[in-house]
């Protein structure tokens, strides 16, 4: 890999932003609301948030970077496309159970679903990923796909990841300034409380975790270097990532 020293640069500081934000979300909910709960009450949706950043956003980019990373560099393409596949998986469940938090924590409310533009793009995203990954698994997890079928869908698998990673960011910035202005009566959100500074920040964090995923994922010197081990197509895959 070249320019090895700026790589560990570039994925020390996605760990760390990705990690801040974890921990802010962490703090956030238990220290602003209600804590954690699965019983259909506030502290319900607060897994909301947690789970959409740390499980949706965060695996979800490290999923992206996974064919980049100096430790899968000697393992066979198979095994780095399982870690692959599995990260985007386990990011998806959290979307999924995201989801179902905002929508157990609401049955029992008269707060109306899917009426704010954060929802419709939720759905929509959380959607088009699952989408994504059945589509992905189908086709580079089998290995009777014809290999002309993995390189024709490879772009659009390539531009579909990095598109829905950076529309998550965009939709969980929109819910977190929503939820701030329906939750601070008062002091009210524009008048800048304690509450509504840390979510800032802790958006900040969210909003460099993704800079710096993009700037490791589309850097053209940290492609995976293609060892012996990988067979043609995988260094074919490599070539266009």
């Amino acid at each position: 890999m070249e320019n090895h020293n700026h790589f560990m640069v570039a994925l020390s500081a996605a760990l760390a932003f990705g990690s801040l934000t974890i921990i802010f979300v962490l703090r956030w909910v238990s220290n602003y609301g209600d804590g954690l709960a699965w019983d259909g009450g506030p502290a319900n949706f607060n897994w909301h948030p947690v789970l959409q950043l740390s499980g949706f956003v965060f695996l979800n980019g490290l999923g992206i970077i996974a064919f980049r990373l100096p430790w899968t560099h000697q393992l066979s393409k198979e095994s780095v496309k399982l870690i692959h596949a599995a990260l985007n998986t386990l990011a998806f469940f959290c979307a999924v159970m995201a989801l179902k938090a905002v929508f157990g924590s609401q049955s029992g409310s008269n707060f109306p679903d899917l009426f704010s533009l954060h929802s419709w793009l939720g759905i929509t995203v959380v959607s088009l990923f699952g989408i994504e990954i059945a589509l992905a698994a189908s086709i580079y997890l089998f290995p009777i796909t014809p290999e002309s079928w993995k390189a024709a869908f490879h772009p659009l698998h390539v531009f579909l990841g990095r598109f829905l990673f950076g529309s998550t960011i965009c939709v969980s910035l929109i819910g977190l300034t929503e939820r701030l202005i329906f939750s601070l009566n008062d002091p009210k959100y524009s008048d800048s409380p304690p509450e509504a500074f840390f979510a800032n920040v802790m958006g900040l964090f969210l909003v460099a975790y993704g800079v710096a995923i993009f700037w490791i994922s589309t850097n053209k010197s940290w492609k995976h270097p293609g060892p012996p081990i990988w067979h043609t197509s995988g260094l074919l895959e490599d070539k266009i990532k």
